[in-house]
């Protein structure tokens, strides 16, 4: 069997779960994720996680924040006057907005707080911060 090296390309199944068992992600049967690995195309540690694994293997991974989406970052988390969005926007917490930032580009946000006043948006990935845990299963090296 061809185990899994950094330059191939391979085909995973995989359960994506946080530390209290809340699934936050999955493949569906009969399509799995396919990246190359060493392309930085998933988050680091399920990346390396795959490598040495054969068609067929499974294994259950723990990753620390710095492995998955790194840290919750302060400077990411702003504080806008409420007047500033427009009215028809949804502002409940955990609503996904797309704002524009300060050099132009789009910038995904989570509205975390709202009060009459003022609106906190956080730009963190979701699962900043949070130990992740993976049931990988590789399928193939293609």
């Amino acid at each position: 069997m061809t185990q899994a090296n950094k330059g191939d390309t391979v085909r995973v199944h995989f359960t994506g779960r946080l530390e209290d068992g809340t699934e936050f992600g999955k493949t569906k049967e009969d399509e799995p994720l396919e990246f190359t690995i060493g392309q930085g195309q998933v988050i680091p540690g399920f990346e390396q996680s795959t490598v040495g694994m054969e068609p067929g293997e499974k294994k259950t991974v723990e990753l620390e924040p710095d492995q998955a989406f790194g840290e919750k970052r302060p400077e990411l988390i702003s504080k806008v006057e409420r007047s500033a969005v427009p009215e028809h926007i949804d502002l409940n917490p955990g609503a996904q907005l797309q704002v524009t930032s300060a050099d132009g580009k789009p910038v995904q946000v989570t509205v975390t707080e709202v009060t009459d006043e003022h609106v906190m948006l956080d730009a963190n990935p979701p699962l900043a911060g949070l130990p992740l845990t993976f049931d990988i299963e590789l399928v193939e090296v293609v």
